[in-house]
This record gives C-alpha cells, sequence and structure tokens, in this order.
C-alpha cells in the first residue's frame, strides 16, 4: 500500500521519524520499494549526480517527467515526490503547466518547489486545484547563484525571515517542508512551532524527517562530499573494486566460466559447419569474393 501524506502526518503527531532518499530511476527505486524508507524525492539534484552540471539549473521538466516516470514504475510503496525545476513556477500559470504535467505524466503523488513568502500564493495556487507541495526553504540549490552554498538562518534577521518563510508555506497549504542548510537549533525551534511536518538536510536531528541523496549516503558521488551528508556505505569503492576483478578476470580466461554460457556438443557443432567456409556455401551458391 502506497505510504500518504496523511499517514507522514500522522507519523509526525506520533512523534515518529521518517526517512526520504532521492532516487532517479527503475533500479534505485526498485531498491527503495524493499527497504524501510517512507518516502522518495525524485530530486533536480539528478543534474549534479546524474547528468554531471555543476548545479541543478540546467535540469528541464521534460528531464524531471522522464525521471519521475522511471521511479514511478518502480516503486509502489514510498510516497514520491518529485522537484518543480528550475524556471518552471516564476509564474503561477506555468506552475500549474508544470506541475499537472509531473503528476499526470511522471507519476508522483506530491511536488516539491523552492521559496517560502515569495511562493506561497503559488502554494496555494497549487493545493487549491488538488497538487499536493511539499516546500523547502532555507538554501534553496535553484538560487545558488544568488545565496552561495551557505548556511541560511545565522543571526536575529535571518532566523526570523526562515521562520516567516515557514509560517508562510504552511499557510498556503503545503503539507510539509524540507529545511536545508539551517542551524540545527533553529530547525528545532521552526518544527516545534509548525504543524506540518519538517524535512531536515544539513538541519540538525530536531526536524521530523530527513532527506539525503542516493548517491551521498551510498557513497557513490566523490566530485563532492557535503558536510550534512553521511556515507552509510562505500559503495563507489566496492563498486570500482568489482570492475577491476571483472576486467582481471576476462583478461586471465576465468570469466566467462561455463556456467555462464549455454552448451552445445562439439561434435555436432562441428557437423552442423562442416563445409562451410564463407556466406556463399550456406545455400550452394559462390562466394562474394
Amino acid at each position: 500500500m502506497r505510504t500518504t501524506i496523511e499517514r507522514i502526518r500522522a507519523m509526525r503527531d506520533a512523534g515518529e521519524r521518517f526517512a526520504m532518499v532521492t532516487a532517479y530511476d527503475y533500479t534505485s527505486a526498485r531498491l527503495v520499494e524493499r527497504s524501510a524508507v517512507e518516502t522518495i524525492l525524485v530530486g533536480d539534484s539528478v543534474g549534479m549526480v546524474v547528468q554531471g552540471h555543476d548545479s541543478t539549473l540546467p535540469v528541464t521538466l521534460d528531464d524531471m517527467i522522464y525521471h519521475t516516470r522511471m521511479v514511478a514504475r518502480g516503486a509502489s510503496r514510498p510516497l514520491i515526490v518529485a522537484d518543480l525545476p528550475f524556471g518552471t513556477y516564476a509564474i503561477e500559470d506555468d506552475a500549474v503547466r508544470a506541475a499537472t504535467r509531473l503528476m499526470a505524466e511522471g507519476g508522483c503523488q506530491s511536488v516539491k518547489l523552492e521559496g517560502g513568502v515569495a511562493q506561497a500564493s503559488t502554494i496555494r495556487r497549487l493545493v487549491e486545484i488538488g497538487i499536493p507541495v511539499l516546500a523547502h526553504i532555507g538554501f534553496t540549490p535553484q538560487s545558488v547563484h544568488a545565496l552561495g552554498v551557505r548556511v541560511q538562518g545565522r543571526g536575529r534577521d535571518q532566523a526570523r525571515r526562515v521562520l516567516r518563510d515557514a509560517l508562510a508555506v504552511q499557510a498556503a497549504g503545503a503539507w510539509g517542508v524540507v529545511l536545508e542548510l539551517v542551524p540545527a537549533q533553529l530547525a528545532a525551534a521552526i518544527t516545534a512551532r509548525l504543524d506540518i511536518p519538517t524535512v531536515g538536510i544539513g538541519a540538525g536531528a530536531g526536524c521530523d524527517g530527513q532527506v539525503q541523496v542516493w548517491h551521498d549516503l551510498l557513497g557513490l558521488y566523490e566530485d563532492f562530499v557535503p558536510r550534512h551528508a553521511r556515507r552509510f556505505r562505500s559503495l563507489g569503492g566496492e563498486t570500482v573494486a568489482a570492475l577491476d576483478e571483472y576486467a582481471a578476470a576476462v583478461r586471465d580466461g576465468s570469466f566467462p566460466a561455463a556456467s555462464n554460457a549455454s552448451s552445445w556438443d562439439a561434435a555436432e557443432v562441428a557437423a552442423a559447419l562442416e563445409g562451410v567456409d564463407d556466406l556463399g556455401g550456406v545455400d550452394g551458391s559462390e562466394g562474394l569474393g
């Protein structure tokens, strides 16, 4: 049975924490399906960890629909949230079109967008037409060139701004809010003031849930390791070791073994090929040369 937004809210109300992880394709979604993780984010972080860009900005709506569709095929249990990419929701009408396509064609159960007070009216409009919204405040990666990659909310004015953003998205109807790169104490204080779940990333343990990037927690992406990420496995190194073993086995002839191939009696093979020296020999005609 699909995890619902209502279930996530109930967990929050009961004081139970929940986990969210990014996924970008069918195989990763199938693995999440078998795990205890409740929610999947099809993040625009795909632009960096899959497409090789240096930010999320080049990711298109068609990209997001493509990846969300693959994840939806692989995961029938977790709640699937998909990012609205940069430039698709600056105008409310554009936001409606983009979010509608992402849900209808991608198969997610909610969209996520970045921004607080400035996006409140857009969130409200999406919610009014039946599109669930997970908001995202604090450090917002789509604003990287304006904000830089740094903690948001330090100091009296900044802390109040982050709180105002959180209250604004709640009032607009967002079912939850991601707090990214916010001091742990501020994130905990905001969580205590809200009636909707908070999802932390680089915001400490005081949030209701946590989200991590697939490649970070599995140790698959080594170009940059964020401070807030924890490698629960080092699969990147294990993958390289497996590839080296494969290459060595090919070179020394130990792969493929007999068990890795089909077989046919050698005498029957010889009889079947007898007299066939070129393409023309198969039907008795002359060769091509």
